[in-house]
């Protein structure tokens, strides 16, 4: 499955603000990057994977549209799974972004 191109659009106008975004294709999604990391993803399983900070994931987790992103069978803190879709709010969508950025910013740059 091609990952959802009308969430990767509203991706694009929700990171229009923020410098330095790049495209890229990443695990078979389309995924937006800051400063080389990895803010979050249009998923070909539908919704998004979401980079956020490991120390909030737990909170993240307790909203039910997210759960850790699983890999090789195993649980990732920091890495979500958020089950939106075109009936999410832009707003919504927003508030989910903006946590990964958030993150990716306190990062140092690749």
């Amino acid at each position: 499955m091609v990952y959802d191109v009308d969430m990767a659009n509203r991706l694009r106008e929700v990171l229009a603000s923020e410098p330095g975004v790049v495209e890229k294709p990443m695990f078979g999604g389309l995924a937006f990057l800051v400063a080389g990391h990895m803010v979050v993803s249009a998923s070909r399983q539908g919704g998004l994977l979401l980079r956020v900070d490991p120390a909030q994931t737990d909170t993240l987790v307790a909203d039910p549209r997210a759960s850790r992103f699983v890999m090789r069978g195993r649980e990732m803190d920091g890495w979500l799974r958020v089950d939106l879709d075109a009936r999410a709010t832009d707003d919504e969508l927003s508030r989910w972004v903006k946590h990964g950025v958030g993150y990716v910013r306190s990062l140092p740059p690749k």
